[in-house]
């Protein structure tokens, strides 16, 4: 992983709403999370969810996929294990 690619990773997660819908990643049983379920669990208006998901989209952590009229987003977990594995370099 370069040092951009960390860096827009990073400003991702910046913020804590982005980090309420990585976690309830961690919390569901399947591997997809709708936009209707972001909107359940944050209590924010649509178009501040959309902002928050595609920022998590541009940073390649989240992947959209297009269900009929719908949206769900997957984890991008190796994306997420390059970012560690970047950090935990840093460390050494």
């Amino acid at each position: 992983m370069d040092s951009k690619k960390f860096e827009k990773i990073s400003k991702a997660l910046s913020d804590s709403s982005r980090i309420a819908i990585l976690e309830k990643f961690k919390k569901k049983k399947d591997d997809c999370l709708y936009c209707t379920e972001v909107h359940d669990f944050l209590d924010l208006a649509q178009p501040s969810i959309s902002h928050h998901l595609k920022q998590l989209v541009d940073a390649d952590l989240l992947i959209p996929e297009k269900e009929g009229r719908n949206l769900k987003y997957l984890l991008n977990q190796s994306v997420l294990d390059d970012y560690i594995k970047f950090l935990s370099a840093l460390k050494s």
